[in-house]
């Protein structure tokens, strides 16, 4: 559900020549706090169009629903887990970096709530796992940047979201990055890194279970307006975790949104938290 307030000239991954990877398209409302992320993103007819969608409350720390995708396969934001130049040159990062391998197993490790496999070996790695750049390893021979990125591989290690290239960390694109410096660091390999224990592997077996969302009230007020007049668009719900309007508001906090609508428009408000989406209606009539 939407809208989404995709600017018309968002980069695509891999710009200026995204081919056809996986076009991931990131987008931070900064005032709001909400993100917004894209996979197989395009403009088609001046319209953005994408195989799928997710948004994030950046206020809270709850995911999507377990078993859902999101525009990486470990149902996880792109966005918090890019190494971003601006971190590089204040001298520190202060979270774990996404990075992809080329199988997974049909599992995952909490915050990761999707897998994107049918391997059933339990010596594959889940989605979520975490690496961490063992303490042993020598950093001082590298340069001033590197050494910023291997620290945080140190503290906070790599959180495994997507398959892909073998041990693929990523970044958001800056022109500033120093690209021979960056290559340096395909000198370490897998054997340098050891994985943390972070808790239960949830496979199809034992999937965390609960209730979804309870909508108790969603109405429109007035519901028979006139062309462009203001309704309040109320709800009540419980045990939600984040909610959306659909059309014309997006994401939205609070108990009630002001909308205008120009013709005759059902609304719906869909309720989402960690087990599953409640969805209600309103029409507005318009005449």
């Amino acid at each position: 559900p939407g809208p989404e307030p995709i600017p018309a000239n968002a980069l695509i991954e891999g710009y200026p020549k995204p081919g056809n990877g996986d076009r991931h398209v990131l987008v931070l409302e900064k005032d709001g706090c909400w993100l917004y992320e894209l996979y197989n993103a395009a403009v088609k007819s001046g319209k953005w169009s994408a195989d799928s969608s997710a948004i994030w409350d950046m206020t809270i720390n709850e995911q999507r629903p377990y078993t859902w995708t999101s525009a990486d396969a470990a149902g996880l934001p792109v966005f918090v887990g890019l190494a971003r130049y601006d971190e590089v040159a204040a001298g520190a990062i202060h979270h774990a970096l996404r990075f992809t391998l080329p199988s997974s197993q049909k599992a995952f490790v909490l915050p990761a709530t999707h897998w994107a496999s049918t391997i059933t070996d339990p010596n594959a790695p889940p989605m979520g796992m975490r690496l961490r750049l063992k303490s042993s390893f020598d950093i001082s021979g590298y340069p001033a940047d590197d050494q910023v990125l291997l620290t945080a591989m140190k503290k906070y290690g790599l959180i495994f979201a997507d398959n892909g290239s073998a041990i693929f960390i990523s970044g958001a694109p800056d022109d500033r990055w120093n690209n021979t410096n960056l290559n340096l660091l395909k000198q370490i390999t897998a054997s340098s890194f050891e994985v943390v224990q972070t808790g239960t592997i949830y496979t199809p077996a034992n999937v965390p279970t609960g209730a979804s969302p309870t909508i108790g009230s969603f109405t429109a007020n007035p519901s028979t307006v006139s062309a462009g007049q203001p309704v309040t668009l109320s709800w009540s719900t419980s045990n939600s975790t984040y909610n959306i309007v659909d059309p014309q508001a997006g994401p939205v906090r609070g108990t009630s949104v002001v909308v205008t609508p120009t013709v005759t428009t059902t609304y719906t408000l869909y309720s989402t938290n960690s087990f599953g989406r409640t969805t209600a209606t309103a029409v507005v009539t318009v005449h």
